[in-house]
This record gives C-alpha cells, structure tokens and sequence, in this order.
C-alpha cells in the first residue's frame, strides 16, 4: 500500500511578489529548490500563515541568490507580496519505506528569504 508522507517543506519565507496576470505556479529561488530537494514542476502546497490559505499550485524555477518567492496566476487572490507562507510537498511511498524516511525541511530567513 501507498501512502502519501511530508518530502520536503520550506518554513515561513516571505512572498516577495504576487502576479494575478501570471499563468500560474510560484516562482522559487533556485537556491531555495536545491536546498528543500524540490524539482522544477513538482506539485506544492502553500500555506498562508497570514491568513490560514491552504492552496496548491507547482515549481518554478527563479533566479539563484534572489530570495524570490512569487506566487503567480489566480493564486495571487489568496496570497500577497509581503505574506509569510510555508512550502509544503509530499511524495508517495510504501509504508514501510515511509517509516525510515526523512523529510528534507527548510528555515530560510524570514525577512531576507536567504538560507542563513
């Protein structure tokens, strides 16, 4: 059996733009992706400790060293520039495999977005 576990999840970074006439995604620091094990695509949820958002959308990759953070597209309704959000992805995995694994967790930050 298959069961869906935490993989990775980036804590509290601030949103540093948010782009309603974007197609849609969240644009990352490239840093940000490497250190949380995130690929380009991947399926994320994003959670908005601002205002209790709960949405999901995927990985864009953003300029390396930037400390860019935008969510782009109809999602920009729920979240704005200045939010504090966590990144959260989950991966799927048999049971017994999911009892060893370790998730890859994330503490930019919060006012620089860099990885201190």
């Amino acid at each position: 059996m298959l069961i869906e576990i935490l993989k990775s999840k980036i804590h509290r970074i601030s949103v540093t733009d948010a782009d309603l006439n974007y197609i849609g995604s969240i644009t990352l620091d490239k840093k940000l992706i490497d250190a949380a094990n995130l690929i380009v695509g991947e399926k994320v949820q994003i959670v908005n400790v601002n205002n209790g958002e709960r949405l999901e959308t995927y990985v864009i990759e953003g300029s390396e060293g930037s400390g860019e953070v935008a969510i782009n597209g109809p999602a920009a309704r729920k979240v704005q520039k200045g939010d504090i959000i966590i990144i959260i992805s989950y991966a799927q995995m048999e049971t017994e495999n999911a009892k060893a694994f370790k998730p890859t967790l994330v503490f930019p930050n919060e006012l620089t977005n860099q990885l201190d």
